[in-house]
């Protein structure tokens, strides 16, 4: 099937990208977003995330005439749907921007059209998907009444790419493609093959669904592993850091490293839709998450315990006296993503709790987000931030935090989450 125009709805960390490689290999682009400070930057050439290389690519396809960003979806002959699927205060899928996606793309679909679901999401929501554009557009048929005679194509293919190395990962990762029918996976594993240079492994869209949340309910195990293991071996005085390095010697051992909790908008968020779907079979992946999610309090507290040493070791401070840096914000290394970081929500309970300044040094962003900004928490540089702290807390293993030199922690109250200070 031959592609002229590919839309890309949502044009986030995932959809921007994935829009400008289908741009950079001279496909029409449209790119679909509901901010419009975001389209006007993307049509400026520019880009309004951080991602390396990618103000290149998109700048180049802008130039040349290949992507065009839009508020308003247009017609397209493939797709790609790549909204955010968070979930709600009980840990439940919401799907309502898949739902308005779906109900935005449906006037415009045509006969032939592919329409493939990127989100991360819930099993049966690429169904579901498929469900709300049929009632919209009766005068079409698809996948789950008309199986291959459909006159539109629906798979789901999830991203699986690491910020930060998202471009090359697009191009060279492989993936997995599960369309409702055979040939749904078909005409998906074509478009894909415009750029994808990995293997394009098809499967159905339940399992294409589940392999996504598998991948990173396996990870979320392993690292609430790591971090109990950090919180046993805290009470026990033992190095954690050490004793994972060597518990790794061991040639079918691979333990990941414990920090402050589990972030972003993947590991943090994913089992929980696999818990939602099947709650009294998930008991080990529910236990994980439960685990990770209190990881952070255990830091408000291991900070509060070296607080109060401080005040121990000087008769006159007061709480209101002692000084605490929180090294990183972002839910992991070198990039400026913040979205469900385990850092931004212990510095927020931290200032809330604390009476004396609460400092962040982020390197990646510019301007606190507002939560931060309205408790009183101050962005600072690290040179300034370290030379005023009483605590330094170190949440996230930025490269600029990994070469601090001793000599500016001396005389101060470490708390390494990360294990990445280096020892004098």
């Amino acid at each position: 099937m031959s592609f002229q125009t590919i839309s890309v709805i949502g044009l986030g960390y995932i959809g921007l990208p994935t829009a400008a490689v289908f741009a950079s290999r001279k496909k029409k682009v449209i790119g679909v977003d509901v901010n419009p400070k975001a389209v006007a930057t993307i049509n400026q050439g520019k880009i309004h995330i951080v991602e390396p290389d990618l103000d290149l690519v998109v700048h180049a396809a802008v130039t040349e005439g290949y992507l065009r960003a839009t508020t308003t979806p247009e017609p397209a002959d493939a797709f790609l749907i790549a909204v955010p699927t968070p979930f709600k205060g009980n840990h439940e899928p919401d799907l309502g921007f898949i739902e308005s996606a779906s109900k935005a793309i449906a006037p415009v679909l045509k006969k032939g059209d592919l329409i493939i679901l990127e989100s991360t999401s819930p099993v049966g929501a690429t169904e579901q998907m498929s469900a709300w554009m049929a009632e919209a557009r009766p005068d079409l048929t698809f996948p789950q009444t008309h199986g291959e005679e459909s006159d539109i194509r629906v798979a789901h293919c999830p991203e699986r790419v690491l910020p930060g190395h998202v471009l090359r990962e697009l191009v060279q990762n492989d993936r997995v493609i599960g369309g409702m029918t055979p040939k749904c996976s078909e005409v998906a594993t074509s478009l894909y093959k415009i750029f994808v240079e990995g293997d394009c492994v098809i499967t159905n869209a339940r399992t294409a669904e589940m392999c996504k949340l598998t991948e990173n309910s396996f990870r979320d195990t392993n690292i609430a592993f790591a971090n109990e293991l950090s919180i046993i071996c805290d009470k026990l005085d033992i190095n954690v850091w050490e004793l994972i390095r060597l518990a790794n010697r061991h040639p079918r051992v691979n333990i990941l490293q414990p920090g402050p909790g589990v972030g972003g908008h993947c590991i943090a968020v994913d089992p929980w839709f696999i818990v939602s779907k099947t709650p009294h079979e998930a008991r080990l992946i529910r236990t994980a998450r439960e685990v990770n999610d209190g990881k952070p309090e255990w830091v408000i507290t291991k900070v509060q315990s070296v607080v109060g040493e401080v005040l121990s070791h000087n008769d006159n401070a007061e709480a209101k006296d002692v000084v605490i840096a929180c090294l990183g914000l972002s839910f992991k290394a070198d990039i400026d993503d913040l979205r469900e970081s385990p850092a931004v929500e212990i510095v927020s309970k931290l200032k809330r709790i604390h009476p004396g300044l609460v400092i962040a040094v982020e390197p990646h962003i510019n301007e606190l987000p507002f939560e931060l900004i309205e408790q009183g928490v101050s962005l600072g540089g690290m040179r300034d931030a370290l030379g005023l702290a009483d605590v330094v807390l170190l949440l996230v293993d930025h490269k600029a935090f990994t070469n601090i030199d001793p000599q500016m922690l001396a005389g101060k109250k470490v708390i390494d989450t990360r294990g990445a200070i280096r020892e004098a």
